[in-house]
């Protein structure tokens, strides 16, 4: 028997994957944005589908709906749009976890939380395991989304405890891949844009700070199986354990698009991490996990994907 999934944030980036790949395993999908960063053009073609159902809503006010599964992405994941509005930010994690556990709690659904490596803040632990509490200023310009996911993972794991809700919490690092927005401040998207363009790539600080990207299928792939694992509840870290600089990265850009763009520096921007990368034995061992796209094929894919944009 298909089940009958809903999507939150399920026209962004991430989600109009995840909805794609759901969709292909004939299940029903419920979709749920409220287009803050999300597109309709990422979901387009699955309108055709009946099994697909796209529902414009915030997830900031309750939603009446009759689900088995609910994967929250409800969240703009970029420090461009999330520190634009920050207190709507907040809210988005905080009111809107209550809400979607509210939901699952009255649906009796299982309920996947799209939380996030900003958790473990500017790590003094590297890599970082799930047991790592993390190094987060709670006052800072990013604070709205790291201390939003962070009380979101207190929700989640409060309604477990209390109401015996199934619950699933997903600690994703840098994910990269077609469908992200050109003008969404990712290093992945700047650093494309800016050699597709011929302009200077902007390396912030040295260049010698790191993040480990994961390509989005394998993502998918990863949420996928941790939401219908029996045993797992999480936290559990999901993304690329290969680790690069963004001199490299610039650098791979660079030669994967031909381009003659040159490199400037600019200052670090204020709590920005100097490190991040998953510690995958979790996901590993007891989800069979492991990402397999290496960075400059899903580069590859994803170059093509801006060519075809711009």
């Amino acid at each position: 028997m298909k089940s009958t999934i809903l999507v939150t944030g399920g026209a962004g980036f991430i989600g109009s994957h995840l909805c794609e790949r759901l969709l292909s395993e004939e299940n029903n999908i419920i979709c749920v944005d409220n287009f803050s960063s999300g597109s309709k053009d990422n979901i387009l073609k699955l309108l055709e589908n009946p099994r697909f159902e796209l529902i414009r809503h915030d997830v900031n006010f309750p939603l009446y709906v009759e689900v088995d599964q609910i994967y929250n992405l409800a969240c703009q994941a970029s420090p461009l749009h999330y520190q634009n509005d920050p207190v709507q930010t907040v809210k988005t994690n905080v009111h809107g976890s209550i809400n979607l556990l509210g939901l699952a709690k009255r649906t009796k659904a299982r309920i996947l939380q799209a939380s996030t490596s900003e958790v473990y803040g500017d790590p003094e632990v590297h890599p970082q395991p799930e047991t790592y509490w993390g190094n987060v200023n709670p006052i800072g310009i990013r604070s709205c989304y790291d201390e939003g996911k962070r009380c979101a993972e207190t929700l989640f794991f409060d309604y477990h405890r209390q109401y015996h809700l199934d619950i699933k919490v997903a600690r994703i690092f840098n994910t990269y891949g077609p469908r992200m927005q050109p003008d969404d401040g990712r290093v992945v998207s700047n650093f494309i844009m800016q050699a597709l363009n011929g302009e200077d790539i902007t390396i912030y600080g040295d260049g010698q700070q790191s993040r480990s990207f994961c390509y989005v299928d394998d993502l998918v792939d990863g949420l996928m199986i941790l939401m219908n694992s029996e045993k797992v509840t999480g936290p559990i870290n999901l993304g690329n354990d290969s680790e690069f600089t963004m001199l490299e990265l610039a650098e791979k850009v660079i030669k994967l698009t031909g381009s003659s763009s040159q490199l400037i520096y600019k200052p670090l921007p204020m709590d920005d991490p100097r490190k991040r990368r998953p510690d995958l034995s979790q996901a590993k061992e007891k989800l069979g996990w492991k990402p397999s796209v290496a960075l400059e094929e899903g580069l590859m894919k994803t170059i093509g994907y801006f060519t075809g944009v711009l």
